[in-house]
């Protein structure tokens, strides 16, 4: 059964990777977040469903480093995610709706670009077994700007994870995507998910959300409804009480 949260919980862990708590972030008088709180241990994969405008790209944003909370607490590893950190950086790799890559360049071109930002020995070996992974290696030397959108979204991927992140932190990664590069992308995430490499994403996409998650969240007005283990929901009730907030 899926049952609504009057407070926010958090998971049982005696070393989560992951502890967020009470964040908040307010634009003007748009309250983005609301006190948004969970847990997340080492290798665990938590989908994040909501409406838009429900606050999961600010959520990504601020675990990310990319904006800063009004207030509450963020720790990744250990560090404090409100500060910069560059051992912290390093830890992470972002996937939100632009790619960050160079259109003009190859897929060679551009992670040896990144390679070389994050200071990888060997940066061309790196940049070719992600590639390999990617499933682009007969591309490997095409610019970008020829590739489709599930092509481009395979290689933000790989310069996503090209520095080996433990932390990976997905905004809406199937967006735009036909069902063809939506199966290509979603096996590729799979790879991913090895159990060393802790996941967040947010999706609208349902099938894919909750085939691919350990947990499963549900966002809206800033704050989590629902935060549970993936296997402890009745589908047909989650999607209904999803549909629920969706006609809100």
């Amino acid at each position: 059964m899926v049952s609504r949260m009057n407070e926010q919980t958090h998971p049982d862990s005696s070393d989560p990777i992951i502890q967020v708590r009470d964040l908040r972030k307010d634009f003007g008088y748009l309250q983005a977040l609301s006190g948004v709180s969970f847990d997340l241990n080492k290798g665990e994969f938590l989908t994040i469903f909501g409406p838009n405008g429900a606050g999961k790209t600010t959520l990504i944003k601020v675990l990310a480093g990319l904006t800063r909370p009004t207030s509450g607490s963020a720790h990744i590893d250990g560090f404090d995610a409100l500060e910069s950190n560059t051992e912290l950086r390093s830890q992470i790799g972002v996937i939100s709706h632009t790619t960050c890559l160079y259109p003009d360049l190859t897929a060679v071109e551009n992670l040896l670009f990144y390679a070389k930002l994050y200071g990888l020995d060997d940066p061309g070996k790196r940049a070719d077994e992600s590639i390999r992974e990617a499933g682009l290696q007969l591309r490997r030397h095409d610019p970008v700007r020829t590739y489709s959108r599930g092509m481009q979204q395979r290689m933000a991927i790989a310069r996503a994870t090209l520095h080996d992140p433990s932390v990976l932190l997905l905004d809406e990664p199937f967006t735009g995507l036909d069902l063809r590069a939506t199966n290509a992308l979603k096996d590729h995430l799979h790879d991913l998910h090895t159990g060393k490499r802790t996941i967040i994403m947010t999706t609208h996409d349902m099938s894919c959300g909750l085939e691919m998650c350990d947990k499963v969240a549900i966002q809206h007005k800033g704050k989590f409804l629902l935060l549970e283990s993936v296997d402890k929901i009745d589908r047909e009730n989650f999607e209904n009480f999803y549909t629920e907030i969706l006609e809100k």
